[in-house]
């Protein structure tokens, strides 16, 4: 019984160890970010509850990239096509409206384009083996590419009521309703992250793709639908994007890989797969975001907000290495 009790604070002190600071560097630099906003620039608007919903505006096509990111991050690979994908879905789903097809043709023109995509990085990811950090920055490439050729770099308007109520600036009562699609997307993902079997599935391939086969799981149809996923994501990103500036434009989502790596890394996922969590990514969304406005707020020009976006992403390669045994 002696013994026990001297060894009781060894065991405490034992299982906080356990609790990695690493897992929780998200919440702890978001509370820390919104401090340091609100005794610098708090007198200047950056805590009224429109500027809040304007953060959540503004970061709410970043946060659904991001969840789709998490999946494939998750499964071991990386997907740098989304920003492009997301201006070609924006621009075809505009030029479908415009041409007749109304919003639904619109809205399934958008989706098909982030499937086309994502089936294509899926298929030389798997299939021909390419790794995917190449594979999809070529796509990246390719895709912003006919981005720009498709309406020589002009926006492309969107007049349609339907799609202006279903994606646009307006809010339900004082939420903004990109808000409640990133949410949505978040809860979702959450959902089937954690409790599906084809959550499972995804952090068993990225965990041990090996192990994973033995066990039965068809590894890369898993990786493909995880590009699937991420092609849908940036597809939905860029019909938001349109509703809320009214216009399709070619240079959607630039950056837009990056800040979600960023998030998806912040918020706990392991860049070498095999854990993942779609709560904290949200919540690095929203941490990248709260930082932009700070930012603009406190009257940064362009080039040090891209050094600070630039230091964050580093920050989160650092955070997300796994520590040396």
């Amino acid at each position: 019984m002696q013994y026990k009790a001297e060894t009781l604070p060894q065991q405490r002190s034992a299982i906080l160890g356990r609790i990695s600071w690493r897992e929780n560097i998200v919440y702890i630099c978001f509370a820390g970010v919104l401090l340091f906003f609100a005794m610098t620039i708090g007198d200047k608007g950056f805590l009224t509850v429109s500027n809040l919903f304007n953060i959540a505006r503004t970061t709410a096509m970043i946060a659904v990239i991001s969840v789709a990111m998490t999946f494939i991050i998750s499964s071991g690979e990386l997907d740098l096509s989304v920003g492009s994908t997301a201006a070609l879905a924006a621009l075809v789903s505009a030029m479908a409206m415009q041409a007749g097809y109304g919003f639904v043709g619109g809205v399934v023109a958008g989706l098909l384009c982030g499937v086309a995509v994502g089936l294509v990085n899926g298929f030389f990811v798997t299939v021909i083996s390419i790794p995917s950090f190449l594979v999809t920055l070529g796509m990246m490439q390719l895709v912003r590419g006919i981005d720009m050729r498709i309406t020589y770099t002009n926006p492309v308007p969107v007049r349609n009521e339907t799609f202006d109520t279903v994606f646009g600036p307006g809010s339900i009562g004082v939420v903004p309703i990109l808000f409640l699609w990133a949410l949505g997307v978040a809860i979702i993902g959450h959902i089937v992250l954690r409790y599906t079997p084809f959550g499972r599935q995804v952090l068993a391939t990225g965990g041990n793709r090996v192990a994973a086969r033995y066990s039965g799981i068809n590894t890369n149809r898993t990786k493909v639908l995880c590009f699937l996923i991420t092609g849908l994501g940036a597809a939905l990103a860029g019909m938001l994007w349109t509703g809320m500036m009214g216009t399709a434009r070619y240079n959607f989502g630039e950056g837009a890989e990056l800040a979600a790596i960023a998030a998806v890394i912040l918020g706990g996922t392991s860049l070498f797969g095999g854990k993942g969590t779609i709560v904290g990514t949200f919540v690095g969304a929203l941490l990248i975001g709260t930082i932009n406005n700070g930012l603009i707020i406190m009257g940064l020009d362009v080039s040090e907000q891209m050094m600070v976006a630039g230091a964050i992403i580093v920050l989160a390669v650092a955070f997300g290495k796994k520590p040396a045994r």
